[in-house]
């Protein structure tokens, strides 16, 4: 809650506050906002912009450092630069965060995170872990081709991602976390085909369709672990930053991308789709969190459109149904907008007071 000065003149008037106390308790206000870890964060300035833009830079610098060294040094160059490049960027955190700088210590500090994967793939390949390797000859490769051996870096990177967070507790190192575990669960495919001894119709790329339907389904059940685990951290992170932000973005990108591969143009199945997205509608409103209104709101999008397109192409009952639809959400909204209080507060009766702390903190 954020406490203005007009407030606290509020509370003079009403006689709740004394008003020899009102400049004391102002400046009290002031210095503590000023020295809390979430002030920083609270505001989003064009310095801010500036910090997280040569931060992404930074990050995405890492691929073309990587294949600049390759050639001209080799793995072994590599694995020592990235280890240096990774203790600076963890040096350089450590020594903003003791100055104050929030920001811009969680920054170098994801981009150690983000150098990790570079580093064991250069280890991998100097310990001929990649000599087989048919997609290893640039590390950008990682982010272009799915192979089970990625895991080991993603594994390291997720290792390296909680000890770093558990030290500098910064929301925006999640991110490098919520985009490994995403990439993991396309990874994760291979190593089980591998097992089961398909690994080298795999990799000539003649996988068979079992195998794709059985990429799907993990693809749609670990969306859904990470998008539990994210409203796990949200519970237990209720009271301060916000570190289930990443984690849900990227579990709803592997979820309803997995999703949207899975259909098989039956009705059925695309209203069913529609019914799914309606639904995460309805859960980033409950938890005030648009991105699961975005998600939402974009998969009903491209089911109207799809069945305007095939269905009823050319069909004026089409286009009065959506019409009506539309009035008929914004009636909707209207009438939610009069009653949210009273139904809000009967719904955060019968929940746990875990989940009832957390929607008044996300509410407010």
């Amino acid at each position: 809650m954020m406490v203005k000065r007009e407030d606290l003149d509020a509370a003079v008037r009403a006689g709740v506050l004394n008003p020899l106390e009102l400049d004391a308790l102002f400046a009290f206000l002031r210095q503590r906002a000023a020295q809390s870890p979430s002030a920083d964060a609270a505001r989003f300035s064009g310095t801010h912009i500036l910090y997280y833009l040569g931060g992404m830079l930074a990050i995405g610098a890492a691929s073309l450092f990587a294949t600049l060294a390759v050639e001209a040094l080799g793995m072994g160059a590599l694995l020592a630069l990235s280890l240096l490049y990774a203790g600076m960027a963890m040096w350089v955190a450590a020594t903003l965060e003791r100055k104050g700088f929030g920001i811009p210590a969680g920054i170098f500090a994801t981009l150690a995170v983000a150098l990790v994967p570079l580093a064991v793939f250069a280890l991998q390949h100097v310990l001929g872990f990649w000599a087989d390797g048919p997609r290893a000859a640039h590390y950008r490769d990682f982010h272009r081709y799915i192979d089970w051996r990625w895991l080991v870096m993603e594994l390291a990177t997720l290792a390296a991602g909680a000890a770093l967070l558990r030290r500098f507790r910064y929301p925006f190192l999640v991110m490098p976390i919520a985009v490994t575990l995403w990439y993991m669960g396309m990874d994760i495919v291979p190593a089980l085909v591998l097992q089961a001894g398909e690994g080298a119709a795999w990799s000539s790329g003649a996988g068979s369709e079992a195998i794709w339907e059985l990429r799907k389904v993990i693809s749609l059940v670990f969306g859904l672990v990470m998008l539990l685990v994210a409203f796990f951290v949200d519970l237990r992170a209720r009271h301060s930053k916000d570190y289930a932000f990443w984690l849900y973005l990227f579990g709803l990108l592997t979820f309803c991308g997995a999703l949207s591969m899975m259909g098989s143009g039956r009705l059925a199945g695309k209203l069913v789709y529609l019914a799914v997205h309606f639904v995460l509608v309805f859960i980033g409103a409950v938890l005030a969190r648009r991105v699961f209104a975005v998600f939402g709101g974009i998969g009903i999008a491209a089911v109207l459109t799809d069945l305007s397109w095939h269905l009823f192409k050319n069909s004026f009952g089409f286009v009065l149904v959506l019409t009506v639809l539309g009035f008929a959400l914004i009636a909707l909204g209207l009438w939610w907008s009069k009653h949210e209080a009273a139904m809000s507060a009967r719904l955060r009766a019968v929940l746990p007071a875990d989940l009832r702390e957390l929607l008044q903190a996300r509410h407010a």
